[in-house]
């Protein structure tokens, strides 16, 4: 029974994609969201803050998607476009959306699919990882947060993203 225990984890760390890089190019994805499906083709030629985090209403959870609110003129300004994922259903999302007046959408990635192919899963794809991708208009990762600072999140993108458009 362990040894059986031992090797579906290991199976389990083994289907979880490996993470992206800088360069590397988006995964495709089309999934729910709070304004119906979405995909990556929508924002084709826009920068996108693709965010991961792990559950709506919690303390962290809820203190990095209110700086990426408070954020949002300044990210606009560059461009960008945000959007939320995490593997919440549907109707939290939108009640989380509306909770915090946030003026972008969330994804509900309930299968993971989305989180899956971002490399965003922790240990065994028990549950979502907060890692954050600048996707370029091109559709490449032009940075990765891997360690977010969820009070600070929207200044720390838009330094990332000022930086990036001027091509450093």
């Amino acid at each position: 029974m362990k040894t059986m225990f031992m090797l579906a984890a290991l199976a389990a760390l083994a289907a979880t994609a490996r993470a992206l890089e800088v360069g590397d190019a988006a995964p495709p994805f089309s999934a729910p969201s709070t304004a119906g499906e979405i995909s990556l083709d929508a924002f084709k030629g826009k920068w996108l803050v693709l965010y991961f985090y792990p559950k709506s209403f919690t303390p962290g959870c809820t203190k990095e998607a209110c700086s990426l609110r408070d954020g949002i003129a300044d990210l606009g300004a560059l461009k960008a476009s945000v959007v939320g994922v995490s593997a919440d259903d549907l109707e939290t999302q939108r009640k989380f959306k509306e909770a915090h007046r946030l003026p972008f959408d969330l994804i509900a990635d309930t299968d993971k699919a989305v989180s899956r192919a971002h490399g965003a899963l922790g240990i065994g794809s028990l549950y979502v990882q907060r890692r954050t991708f600048l996707v370029s208009p091109d559709g490449r990762i032009a940075h990765v947060f891997d360690a977010v600072n969820v009070t600070t999140h929207a200044a720390d993108v838009k330094a990332a993203l000022e930086k990036r458009q001027a091509g450093r």
